[in-house]
């Protein structure tokens, strides 16, 4: 089944429901959603030539058109591939040229750094601008039927970095998606046509994922008109827009409480604040409660099993009266309906409750593998299981509780930094003999970057120097925030760099 079948159903029972709005303005309705994703299939089918299975990448900021070219892409038979609107021009076109995308839709704002990277891929044509004339000659086009999909075909290539610091395109077909989406029913919240979410978090991302289940019951879809996350216009939205649920990353969670406005607003409208993507501290978690009342939900999942291995829902949230509720409360919650997860050691043999190991989970929500890696995906898909990298342990209820991150990723604002990406940067510099990069903990972002950097004997480097370096290379969100520059990093007898002492150096220096 074609994911956008979830449109096709909800545009004929409920056209004029309001599926898209931008603030407090309706921007598109069902019926016509539907018919602007038949329109813009059209389009990428005939006068673009794309045949299905091609690949389309989205790269804009959170806008009404972007819903509209995710369910055309779909409607093609296309495979989306949505990207991260703040990473590099350099890091997008790596993806592109991975993807083998035929064609991007891009927003203004990023239009001319995709066509300045066009000439590393030859097989890419111009972007189409959202609100230009390409655009509008798409949503002029004669409609398209939507395609006929299995269920095992590419839905969405969702790229997420591993430890050599390229990104991996985990390839979610349409029953990932739809299973996913049938289990936010089962494990977070019911949704009804006068719901609505909000998407103040990357479309690109988890809060995409989530518009599923929301389109799939004719409920809206919010999106502010910053396009993105202000603590004062989200409390502004939620007082406007009952029933409304929205992803959020920890930080964001922690920003709300923290803002100036929340003591003058009105959260009678808020239902559910699913929040995930990094640990969140159970005070903080403590705070959401007292200030929002029981509408917390918390989810951990990853890319390759999008947002669905375990759960603490709304009901656990409320359960203060148990022997180990704040326990509980630092989990990550149980596993989902549609799922097995277990804690497994080096041999993949299952570990009882208490004992730490890796996280690994199988499913119909699992990912097909890895775009165009076998290698990767045979690794992480052994034995028929998906091996998430973290580390963790069950209790004996059945609760997991996430004890690190896989390979020294950083988790800043909720967004994956991976160290690695970053080394592989500074040495470029050619006064850089050896450099290591950790976080950080930090109040409002979680975790912030710093960067160890021993220089060759008899050259020198600066702060000033690496920063230029890292943002002419990689996104801002993950240069360094701090750089140490130091005569050698700690190593163990095999000359690996022990990132944990380094660690244990920041934090001696923060508790000091």
């Amino acid at each position: 089944m074609n994911i956008a079948a979830l449109l096709t159903k909800t545009a004929r029972t409920l056209p004029e429901r309001p599926a898209v709005s931008l603030g407090d303005r309706v921007a598109v309705r069902y019926g016509a959603l539907h018919a602007r994703a038949g329109a813009i299939a059209g389009a990428l089918r005939r006068r673009h030539g794309l045949a299905p299975g091609e690949r389309v990448a989205i790269v804009m900021a959170n806008r009404p058109d972007y819903l509209e070219a995710l369910f055309g892409i779909w409607y093609a038979g296309l495979v989306a591939v949505p990207v991260n609107a703040k990473l590099h021009p350099r890091e997008v076109a790596y993806i592109l040229g991975n993807a083998g995308c035929r064609l991007c839709i891009a927003d203004e704002a990023h239009a001319d750094g995709i066509e300045g990277v066009r000439a590393d891929l030859p097989g890419l044509a111009p972007p189409v601008i959202a609100g230009a004339d390409d655009w509008r000659a798409m949503l002029g086009h004669d409609p398209a039927a939507p395609a006929d999909a299995r269920s095992d075909d590419a839905a969405w290539l969702f790229y997420t970095s591993g430890t050599t610091g390229r990104p991996k395109g985990a390839t979610i077909t349409h029953r990932n998606l739809l299973v996913m989406t049938l289990s936010y029913f089962a494990d977070l919240n019911r949704v009804t046509a006068d719901d609505c979410v909000l998407h103040a978090a990357p479309l690109s991302h988890g809060s995409g994922l989530y518009a599923l289940p929301f389109v799939a019951m004719g409920a809206g879809n919010v999106i502010p008109e910053s396009g993105g996350f202000e603590p004062a216009e989200v409390l502004a939205l939620i007082e406007r827009h009952p029933g409304l649920s929205m992803f959020a990353a920890p930080t964001m969670v922690v920003r709300l409480l923290d803002s100036p406005a929340l003591a003058g607003a009105d959260t009678a409208n808020l239902d559910l604040i699913i929040y995930g993507g990094g640990p969140m501290y159970v005070a903080d978690v403590e705070r959401a409660l007292a200030a929002f009342g029981p509408k917390l939900a918390q989810i951990y999942g990853q890319g390759e099993a999008p947002m669905t291995i375990t759960a603490l829902s709304r009901a656990r949230h409320g359960e203060s009266g148990h022997a180990r509720y704040r326990e509980r409360l630092g989990s990550a919650g149980v596993a989902r309906t549609d799922v097995e997860v277990r804690v497994v050691d080096e041999d993949d043999r299952t570990l009882p409750a208490g004992e730490t190991g890796e996280i690994v989970v199988r499913g119909d929500v699992v990912m097909r593998g890895y775009w165009e890696n076998p290698e990767a995906t045979a690794q992480a898909l052994r034995g028929g299981w998906l091996h998430t990298g973290d580390v963790g342990r069950f209790d004996e209820d059945g609760f997991l509780t996430l004890l690190d991150r896989a390979k020294d990723m950083i988790i800043s604002g909720g967004t994956n930094i991976y160290p690695r990406e970053i080394e592989e940067v500074l040495l470029t510099d050619e006064a850089v003999r050896e450099a290591a990069v950790i976080g950080r903990a930090h109040p409002e972002w979680g975790e912030e970057v710093v960067a160890f950097v021993v220089p060759h004997e008899g050259r020198s480097v600066t702060a000033e120097r690496l920063d230029r370096l890292c943002l002419e290379s990689i996104a801002r969100f993950k240069r360094p925030r701090a750089y140490r520059i130091v005569d050698g990093l700690p190593k163990n007898n095999y000359g690996k760099v022990l990132k944990r002492s380094l660690r244990d150096e920041l934090e001696a220096e923060a508790g000091a």
